[in-house]
C-alpha cells in the first residue's frame, strides 16, 4: 500500500471509530490523513469503498502478523496457542479496527455484508490452525468450521474483557487462561 494509502487507512479506521460509519465524512477522513479531499476522491469514489477498503487491508494486515509468528511453531497445539496470542494483541494494540469491525457486524447494509464476508474468510483462515490440533489428538474432532467460529468469539469475549478491565493481567496470562478452557472446557 502506498503512503498515501497508508495514510487514508490509518485516518479512516480513526474517524470510523470515532464517529461511527454514520458519522463520519469524506471530509473528515481527509482532515484526519492530511490529505486533500480531491486526494481522497482519487483513490476511492465513495466512504462505503474506504469502509471496504479499510476492512479489506486490516484483515490482510492481520493475516501477515499472524503468519509470521505462526510458521516458527512447529507443534499443532503451540501454533494455537500463538494464534491466540498474536491475535489478542492485534486487538489491544489495533482497537479503533476491532471497535469498527465489531460496530458493522449487524445490519443489511452492503458493507455489513461484505464485512461478515471479510470476517467469514478470515475465520476459515483460522480453520487451517484447528484441525492439525484436532487431528493431533489435541481436542475431539467436530467441524472445524464451528470450532474455529467458536475460538474466534471466545477470543473477542477475552479481548472485551481486557479492554474493559485494563491492567488486570498480561497478554500471556489471558492467553494461558483461554487455552485452559479452550482445552479443558470450563466444567471442575
Amino acid at each position: 500500500m502506498n503512503n498515501t494509502k497508508r495514510l487514508i487507512f490509518e485516518a479512516a479506521i480513526n474517524v470510523f471509530s470515532n464517529c461511527g460509519y454514520n458519522g463520519a465524512t469524506m471530509d473528515d477522513i481527509a482532515l484526519r490523513a492530511g490529505v486533500a479531499k480531491g486526494t481522497l476522491y482519487y483513490h476511492f469514489k465513495s466512504k462505503e469503498d474506504i469502509f471496504n477498503f479499510t476492512i479489506s487491508e486490516g484483515m490482510n494486515v492481520i493475516k501477515e502478523e499472524i503468519d509470521a509468528v505462526i510458521f516458527v511453531e512447529q507443534n499443532p497445539i503451540e501454533k494455537l496457542k500463538a494464534l491466540c496470542k498474536v491475535e489478542l494483541n492485534l486487538v489491544y494494540t489495533n482497537r479503533d479496527f476491532f471497535k469498527v469491525v465489531m460496530s458493522q457486524l449487524w445490519g443489511q447494509e452492503s458493507r455489513q455484508q461484505e464485512l461478515r464476508e471479510a470476517l467469514h474468510s478470515y475465520i476459515r483462515y483460522f480453520e487451517k490452525f484447528i484441525e492439525p490440533v484436532m487431528s493431533g489428538g489435541f481436542i475431539k474432532k467436530a467441524d472445524p468450521s464451528f470450532i474455529a467460529y467458536n475460538i474466534f468469539g471466545t477470543l473477542c469475549s477475552s479481548a472485551v474483557y481486557e479492554l474493559i478491565n485494563k491492567n488486570k493481567t498480561s497478554i500471556d496470562t489471558t492467553t494461558d487462561e483461554l487455552m485452559d478452557y479452550i482445552l479443558k472446557g470450563i466444567g471442575t
